[in-house]
């Protein structure tokens, strides 16, 4: 079973796997619309509203008409009904004590509104009617009854007339009419003779108000959808279009088709788009010349570890056929030297290969430079190990000499300009170790007393496999890594590794390795 590596950040949503950023874009955009578009639901708050204050009208209507009928003498009551239906738009009925219709305003005045017949309609309020019951099935409204005028006229036909008689109060009913517009009927007492009145109002302009306002947020949620659309589209293509570039550019990088791959840069771009495809950009350079290099590094081993397997082959070939005791004892003597050659540049190579992943990983310390100089001098003069040369410690100017990195790794850089110096310099000579703090580095120097290096001559020594030595020297007795990998170490502390002449005029050559006091941080 494999075990996935957790996902940064929490646990990946389900719905992210396999969706496009553009439709992610698209999605957010338009489910921020989507609420808003779920207002329209709630214009049925706006209808309720609406209805109340024509509840609280009704009522104060039929009470001040009432109270009006009560004070106007019998002969009067036909003008008054003429006035408040012509006026107010309402048709009145006036009952007796015993319930029986006395007075209508429609046969006194006319009809104060007719309802409208919705088979006669055009299409457009019969297509708002429609949207209004699905609303209203949507919110589960509460059906509203329907207005019919009863076949025969008596306060016992209408609800709100017998409960405004049996309690002595207002009663204010809704119906719906053919159109299912409101209708507003309002039943009052009046005076102190048993009569009762019922105003009624068809109140159209209710539902006209409603299907306006929401006329008007459908037409801003059209017109809000199409702009967050255009600039949904516009910020993916912003964002989607140089990623695919990049991702295009990436995959021929890891399928190697193309030596010369070009990942764009976007240097118009001063967003994180334009930050990520330059930082691409970068890696894969600094890659392609990891690859370069590895490349040549693999054909130098080859080539270094080919001439000593080639003598050393030579020489077991040619020992089987020799019977000379003093030949063989030197062929023998060949084929070990060819083996501690072979040994020394695996070790060498392996010890190269493997610096740049180990300091990747190490948490660099404060490391005193004079100490591990003159540690590193004490320990070799108890060893005897230079061969008569003389290395002594020279500070120049006064410290600290600490700077941060690998005590280990920063031992091998002065062990290896160290090794350098002696196999270049003359018997018994002499060979220094300086330090020089600076404002913000420490300059660690070795200076001997050799013939120096040409001035064409002083990068190329820092090449694997190049080693430009003494001709008395014992072939093969360096692998040529020692100051490829002392830079190499040097570089991955921020700092920088050059061969120059001595500071002080002396004929000699001068290794000095810059290093900062403090690192660089990364952004």
């Amino acid at each position: 079973m494999v075990e996935r590596p957790p996902v940064e950040g929490g646990r990946r949503r389900v719905w992210t796997r396999r969706t496009s950023l553009t439709v992610r874009i698209l999605a957010v955009n338009i489910i921020a619309l989507g609420v808003m578009a779920g207002s329209l639901f709630y214009l049925d708050s706006y209808r309720k509203q609406l209805l109340e204050v024509r509840f609280k009208l009704a009522r104060a209507e039929a009470e001040i008409t009432a109270d009006g009928l009560a004070e106007t003498p019998i002969v009067g009551r036909k003008a008054l009904f003429d006035r408040v239906s012509t006026a107010q738009k309402l048709r009145l009925r006036l009952y007796d004590a015993k319930g029986a219709l006395i007075l209508d305003s429609n046969k006194v005045s006319g009809p104060a509104y007719t309802f409208v017949d919705p088979a006669r309609e055009p299409f457009l309020p019969q297509t708002a009617r429609e949207i209004d019951r699905a609303m209203n099935w949507v919110l589960g409204t509460t059906p509203v009854p329907p207005y019919r005028d009863p076949i025969i006229e008596s306060v016992d036909a209408w609800p709100e007339l017998a409960a405004a008689k049996a309690t002595g109060r207002t009663w204010v009913l809704q119906r719906s009419a053919p159109d299912e517009t409101p209708v507003i009927s309002a039943a009052a007492p009046v005076g102190v003779r048993g009569e009762m009145l019922l105003t009624t109002r068809n109140a159209r302009d209710i539902t006209q108000d409603v299907r306006d306002a929401r006329s008007t947020l459908a037409i801003i949620i059209a017109v809000t959808l199409l702009i967050s659309i255009q600039l949904s589209l516009f910020l993916a293509r912003t964002i989607v279009q140089p990623l695919r570039a990049l991702v295009r550019a990436a995959v021929r990088v890891r399928l190697g088709r193309d030596r010369e791959v070009v990942v764009p840069r976007l240097p118009e771009r001063g967003d994180e788009i334009g930050l990520l495809a330059r930082a691409l950009s970068d890696m894969t350079l600094a890659l392609r010349h990891r690859i370069d290099a590895v490349e040549t590094f693999a054909a130098d081993v080859a080539h270094e570890i080919k001439n000593p397997l080639a003598s050393l082959r030579s020489a077991i070939e040619t020992l089987g056929k020799v019977e000379d005791p003093a030949l063989r004892q030197k062929l023998t003597g060949i084929a070990a030297h060819d083996v501690r050659r072979i040994d020394r540049l695996v070790t060498e190579i392996a010890e190269a290969s493997r610096i740049d992943a180990e300091l990747s990983r190490t948490q660099f310390v404060p490391v005193d430079l004079d100490a591990l100089a003159g540690a590193l001098v004490s320990a070799r003069a108890e060893r005897r190990i230079d061969d008569g040369h003389a290395l002594r410690l020279v500070p120049l100017g006064p410290g600290p000499f600490i700077v941060p990195g690998d005590p280990a790794r920063l031992e091998r850089v002065l062990e290896n300009l160290v090794d350098n110096a002696l196999s270049f310099s003359p018997p018994q000579g002499l060979v220094e170790i300086t330090l020089e703090r600076m404002e913000d580095h420490v300059n660690l120097g070795v200076r001997d007393q050799g013939p120096g290096i040409p001035p064409d001559a002083r990068e190329k020594v820092f090449e694997r496999f190049h080693s430009l030595r003494p001709s008395e020297e014992d072939f093969g007795s360096h692998s040529g890594l020692g100051l490829a990998i002392a830079r190499t170490i040097v570089e991955a502390h921020d700092g920088t590794l050059v061969a120059t002449d001595r500071d002080d005029g002396q004929p000699g050559a001068f290794l000095v390795a810059e290093l900062p006091i403090e690192l660089e941080d990364e952004e």
